[in-house]
């Protein structure tokens, strides 16, 4: 049924603020954001990560920033670690050490006994030599015994007391070898939160920067396992697969380039979808921002908004905190 001008007026919808919020269709709150956390060993090179105005953690550092995220109301985190070279070999054998870096983290937090849900991501390129997310055989990262160890390593971050796993390495069939490990070791109460989607992208450089893997070798590029950014198709079968095998929540990587994909994700299968909003997403906006070409505050609250219109139930943003406060300010 449809109006028409001059009976019909749009405007008088946008008039003041207290219409628009009545009418909007669209929300975003703080329980929809997950905040990234960077953590480092304390021998490494201190922070600010160059080009990157986000931050590594020592163990020491890192109740400050987890009190600042519960003070905020943020639901959740995702821990990420970043390791001295020499805890890294070609097949990331430190990924299956039970007092590794991040399970060490997660104890700690766990000891502070707050209401946050703790995100791990699990894949191999902050423990691996060569940088990629597998183990390399033959000149390309072999798939099976990738799952191998990602599977040891799922099952060091649930000892240690992870709420969730997140397995970001796109290998096929981990997330079903994940989820009978982790039955089979009485953690069948884990979350398992899928990088469905995850695409060989040119928006990961400062985060790669963040792990200490922004230089690869053995192979260029990661396109053999992330997925080709011309296809969406592709990622509705991943969900698939990956939600028969056990995956609790799905998420897209990167966010705003791939709007279509939460979409499509959202509308066609039952899984809750995250959208991931990551580093080289933040940086055009704070660099824009500092340059004074754009609204920084105005631009992320748009890109989340944007993620919720496509149907994102949740945002894993290195701007969680930001947005928390401006949220709560609004």
């Amino acid at each position: 049924m449809l109006g028409s001008f001059p009976t019909t007026r749009h405007r008088r919808l946008r008039q003041t603020s207290w219409v628009r919020n009545l009418v909007g269709e669209t929300h975003l709150s703080v329980n929809d954001l997950i905040l990234p956390i960077f953590i480092r060993e304390d021998s490494l090179r201190a922070d600010p990560i160059p080009y990157a105005p986000f931050y590594r953690h020592t163990l020491a550092e890192l109740p400050k920033i987890i009190d600042q995220a519960v003070a905020s109301g943020i639901p959740a985190i995702m821990l990420f670690p970043a390791l001295e070279s020499d805890k890294k070999d070609d097949s990331g054998s430190e990924a299956r050490n039970p007092n590794t870096l991040v399970a060490k983290a997660i104890r700690q937090i766990r000891g502070q006994n707050l209401p946050l849900g703790i995100f791990v991501d699990v894949a191999l390129d902050p423990y691996t030599a060569h940088g990629h997310d597998g183990v390399i055989v033959n000149d390309k990262v072999d798939n099976d015994a990738t799952v191998e160890r990602l599977v040891e390593l799922s099952l060091v971050l649930a000892e240690a007391g992870a709420d969730a796993l997140c397995p970001s390495d796109m290998m096929d069939g981990r997330v079903a070898a994940m989820r009978n490990a982790l039955d089979a070791q009485g953690f069948d109460d884990r979350l398992i939160i899928s990088y469905t989607a995850k695409y060989a992208s040119s928006f990961y450089g400062p985060f790669r920067v963040a792990v200490g893997a922004k230089t690869l070798a053995g192979l260029s590029d990661k396109k053999t396992y992330q997925m080709d950014y011309r296809n969406t198709r592709e990622a509705l079968h991943e969900a698939a697969f990956d939600v028969a095998e056990g995956a609790d929540m799905l998420i897209v990587k990167p966010g705003l380039p791939y709007l279509d994909v939460i979409s499509e994700l959202s509308k066609k299968t039952y899984a809750p979808v995250l959208a991931y909003h990551v580093s080289g997403e933040y940086i055009m906006v704070k660099t824009a921002a500092q340059a004074g070409y754009m609204d920084e505050r105005n631009a992320f609250m748009e890109s989340c908004m944007a993620f919720k219109r496509a149907g994102a139930r949740g945002i894993i943003t290195y701007a969680a905190l930001d947005l928390a406060k401006w949220l709560k300010e609004s």
